[in-house]
């Protein structure tokens, strides 16, 4: 699994971490934890100055350990961003005078923890996330739902990256062209539909029960057609994704005939606050 492929928002005394998985650990956005620990306006000023100053005094070895990841900015888009891994940012963090650098230590030891317990049991992971969506108030037959999507959605992308699909901009369009076949929009368009304007806002975790099952079924169907096809350019899978999705889009129309009413909603799950501010502004 690539960084593009997973990545994650961390909270620590309510402060959100960006963190991706790479070569099978966790690495963390380094300015967010700038940010955390200093609580500084310019968090990318502080490290850049922190950077030159480990370096002015000959100390590299925090700085040999960051990698640049691609992870999602305020603005929604993804940018190559300073990320390190615990051991890289147990070095930084010691370079940094702050009063929440221990228990931010005991915090990243137990998320580094955790992934090491992941990565021998998969099903850790499956339960730790169910607990996350319970915590946030989801129903239990929507978790279901939901982290079998995540389940097929994982099994797609694998099968495209065996088909030579790895960019996370041809990701994008093939998933986009399943979602136009599905529900007749691409996914920004259902999240604008949703008023869901947040970059955070995962789009699926604001689907209804039915939005989520057609969401599966589109994205099951292209994966089967893929593996019988093995389909050998990136215009043939845009032809597979957009059968996929046609599959699922008939089924929807069928639904929305004998319910008499769109399956596509505006229900979303935003807190009652943001969601009362959002249909103000709608």
């Amino acid at each position: 699994m690539t960084a593009q492929q997973l990545v994650k928002l961390a909270v620590f005394e309510g402060k959100q971490i960006r963190k991706t998985i790479h070569n099978d650990e966790w690495w963390f956005a380094i300015i967010d934890v700038v940010e955390v620990l200093t609580e500084s306006s310019l968090p990318k000023r502080y490290w850049s100055d922190l950077k030159k100053k480990l370096t002015s005094e000959g100390i590299n070895e925090a700085y040999d350990k960051i990698v640049r990841l691609k992870m999602p900015a305020a603005d929604g888009k993804k940018r190559d961003t300073d990320c390190a891994n615990t051991e890289g940012m147990f070095r930084i963090i010691q370079s940094i005078p702050s009063p929440k650098a221990e228990p931010f230590k005991r915090w990243l030891a137990q998320v580094g923890y955790e992934r090491i317990q992941e990565i021998e049991n998969p099903e850790l992971a499956q339960q730790r996330m169910k607990e996350l969506y319970e915590q946030k108030g989801y129903p239990k037959d929507w978790i279901d739902k939901r982290l079998r999507g995540i389940a097929i959605r994982q099994n797609l992308t694998d099968e495209w990256q065996e088909r030579g699909i790895s960019s996370e901009r041809d990701f994008s369009i093939l998933t986009a062209e399943i979602a136009k076949a599905t529900f007749g929009m691409t996914p920004s368009q259902h999240k604008n539909f949703k008023g869901l304007s947040r970059p955070q806002d995962n789009l699926r975790d604001h689907m209804t029960d039915l939005e989520l099952i057609f969401t599966m079924l589109g994205e099951k169907v292209t994966t089967e057609i893929s593996q019988t096809e093995k389909p050998g350019t990136f215009e043939e899978n845009k032809k597979v994704a957009k059968r996929g999705g046609r599959v699922a889009g008939t089924a929807r129309l069928e639904t929305e005939k004998e319910l008499g009413r769109s399956v596509v909603s505006k229900q979303n799950f935003l807190p009652k606050g943001l969601a009362e501010d959002t249909e103000k502004n709608a």
